[in-house]
C-alpha cells in the first residue's frame, strides 16, 4: 500500500509541474510518441470516419488555429471550413510550445466525436484566456470532435 502511495504522489507532482515546453516550436520536432509524416491524411478526410459515432485511430496532417495559452495542453484546428476540432495530449503525458498557432503540424492518435459539457467548455475558454464575457456566454454542451494525439510533429512553420 505503501508503494502504491508514493506511485500516485510522484504522478501527480508530475502532473502539477508540467508545463509547456520552453522554445519554439521547430519544423521537425516531435513532441510526445515519436512520429513521421508517412502517410498522413488530410483533416478534412476525417469526419465521414467519425460522423457516424465511430472512433478511429489515424494519422493526420493539419493546421493549428489556437492552443491552451496557459499550458499548451491542447490545440484546434478545422476539419473543414466550417467546424473546428480539438486535440488533446494523451494522458497529458506532453504539451506543444505556446507559439504552436498557425504552424502545420502532424498528429498521430484517436478521434471521435462527444458532447462536451458546458463546465469542461469555460475550463477550454479560461485556458485560451477569453474574456469574462465570453465565458459567461457558454451555456449549452456542445457536439465536438476530439483528437487524442500520442505525438505531434511540426512540418511547416506559419
Amino acid at each position: 500500500m505503501k508503494h502504491i502511495l508514493i506511485i500516485f504522489s510522484l504522478l501527480f507532482s508530475m502532473l502539477l509541474t508540467a508545463q509547456a515546453p520552453k522554445g519554439k516550436a521547430t519544423v521537425g520536432t516531435v513532441y510526445g510518441q515519436k512520429i513521421d509524416e508517412v502517410g498522413a491524411m488530410s483533416s478534412t478526410d476525417i469526419y465521414p470516419m467519425i460522423a457516424n459515432g465511430d472512433t478511429t485511430f489515424v494519422k493526420i496532417k493539419t493546421k493549428v488555429l489556437t492552443s491552451c495559452a496557459s499550458e499548451g495542453c491542447w490545440l484546434t484546428f478545422f476539419v473543414n471550413d466550417s467546424l473546428p476540432a480539438i486535440a488533446k495530449m494523451k494522458d497529458h503525458a506532453f504539451f506543444v510550445p505556446l507559439d504552436i498557432q498557425g504552424k502545420t503540424v502532424v498528429m498521430d492518435g484517436k478521434c471521435y466525436m462527444k458532447i462536451t459539457s458546458v463546465k469542461e467548455l469555460k475550463h477550454l475558454a479560461e485556458d485560451a484566456k477569453k474574456s469574462k464575457k465570453e465565458i459567461d456566454a457558454i451555456t449549452q454542451p456542445k457536439k465536438q470532435i476530439v483528437f487524442v494525439a500520442s505525438g505531434v510533429l511540426v512540418v511547416r512553420p506559419d
